[in-house]
């Protein structure tokens, strides 16, 4: 992908970004809604991959990605920093470090879009539980982008994995950490360290990726047929 490439994909999810966070910011009851559902959400994934986090090869990818891709904290603060740096930062990280950092902020895009849309089918503010959930979800709809937010993960995964397996990745990673923080992008690089770390520690995602997507593909069907 080019400079200019980058840039208008940038530019794109930048404006779908802006959008959503003040159309949600602006309506009180919408946004109480949406935290409601980041909430539920959160504990339903946490209950999904318990099992797995309690392997110790796994668990610091589990909280890694219950954290810092799907987790319900704000990331407004990361996000901006994406905003404002991912253009220098091109000119020396690795082409699938930058891939993986478009693709998250592409996919915290598009899981704040889903979560507003989905909220607004709910008729109260107070937390879902599993059946209100499920019939906003498939009153919702937006089949394929919830099929795309299943695909970010496992390529961000993916991307991840390949270079936790380069070991100058990593020392890059830790020269960076002192100018990342003092240039204002101190949780981007933050979140490149734990990302990095995690699965390194793991020695091969394939099993934990394919767990994570099978999972949620089932979920999917599972809401859209009718279930819960």
């Amino acid at each position: 992908m080019d400079r200019e490439q980058v840039r208008q994909r940038l530019d794109d999810l930048v404006s779908r970004y802006r959008e959503t966070v003040g159309r949600t910011a602006s309506q009180p009851g919408l946004q109480q809604r949406v935290r409601a559902l980041a909430s539920f959400q959160s504990r339903r994934l946490a209950a999904t991959y318990a099992e797995l986090r309690a392997n110790g090869r796994y668990r610091d990818a589990v909280d890694f990605f219950l954290a810092d891709l799907y987790g319900p904290h704000d990331l407004s603060d990361r996000d901006e920093q994406v905003i404002r740096a991912l253009d220098k930062l091109k000119r020396f990280l690795p082409s699938a470090a930058l891939d993986a950092l478009l693709r998250a902020f592409e996919l915290h895009v598009l899981t704040i879009e889903l979560d507003a849309a989905t909220a607004a089918q709910l008729t109260d503010e107070r937390q879902p539980d599993a059946i209100s959930y499920a019939v906003a979800y498939r009153a919702t709809g937006q089949v394929e982008d919830r099929d795309r937010q299943i695909a970010l993960v496992d390529d961000i995964g993916r991307l991840l994995d390949s270079l936790a397996q380069r070991p100058e990745v990593g020392i890059a990673i830790r020269i960076a950490r002192g100018p990342a923080h003092a240039a204002g992008y101190g949780q981007l690089q933050d979140f490149l360290e734990r990302g990095y770390a995690a699965f390194k520690r793991m020695g091969g995602a394939t099993e934990f990726l394919a767990v994570i997507e099978r999972r949620e593909r089932e979920l999917m069907q599972r809401l859209l047929s009718g279930g819960h």
